[in-house]
């Protein structure tokens, strides 16, 4: 019996290192057909960087970002910060999971994360302020509007302001990390927002990434 232990353990190790290997190099599919997954299904998406690690963390709590293929787009949820930027190319295997209605991709790990080299430029899609619905949860999106309601405060977790096209209130949330200045703001303006559509509870939204997604547009 003393003799057979090694092996096993070899064996038992052998197959462990496979099974590992066998998930590393599990195929990716769209990030179209990730979100028709069930809650708890372990996907491998691959999309291009939208938004910065960490833009988001006052709100979501964590240091993650999010990626967008030609199909979708899905925000990765992840504790540790990888210090990825738009336009990177990201390879991720996580579990799919829902936060406050918004569909997140979460790693086991960082090492679950692979950042390999510079992916396809992201365009925003043009959209109504009125669209911003399930329908555009996870794509980068612009919109153009009047601000019908003045920046308000939503501290610790960020900023709300909202905007209309004539096609319905798009509501804004604008993340403290974002360091976004609204003082100049006010109701009446005319702005173009750039950000990730998103979802809180029941409510749809964009948040924009930088100073530069929020613009007041000159008459």
């Amino acid at each position: 019996m003393t003799k057979t232990r090694p092996s096993l353990r070899l064996l038992s190790a052998l197959l462990l290192a496979f099974v590992a290997v066998a998930a590393q190099a599990a195929p990716a599919i769209s990030i179209a057909q990730a979100r028709q997954l069930p809650l708890g299904t372990v996907v491998t998406v691959e999309g291009s960087v939208t938004t910065p690690s960490g833009a988001f963390e006052s709100s979501f709590f964590d240091k993650g970002f999010a990626i967008q293929d030609r199909t979708g787009g899905i925000y990765v949820s992840l504790q540790d910060n990888l210090g990825v930027a738009p336009r990177q190319q990201a390879r991720v295997t996580g579990t799919l999971q829902d936060s406050f209605g918004l569909l997140l991709l979460v790693p086991a790990s960082s090492a679950d994360v692979k950042v390999h080299g510079k992916g396809p430029k992201v365009d925003p899609v043009w959209i109504t302020t009125g669209a911003v619905s399930e329908a555009t949860e996870g794509f980068l999106v612009s919109v153009v509007g009047t601000i019908t309601q003045a920046p308000s405060s939503d501290l610790p977790y960020g900023y709300k302001l909202s905007v209309d096209d004539g096609s319905g209130e798009a509501l804004i949330f604008v993340n403290v990390q974002t360091g976004i200045d609204l003082s100049g703001l006010a109701v009446g303006q005319e702005v173009s927002v750039t950000g990730f559509s998103s979802q809180f509870d029941t409510h749809y939204e964009i948040d924009p990434r930088s100073p530069a997604d929020l613009v007041v547009r000159i008459p």
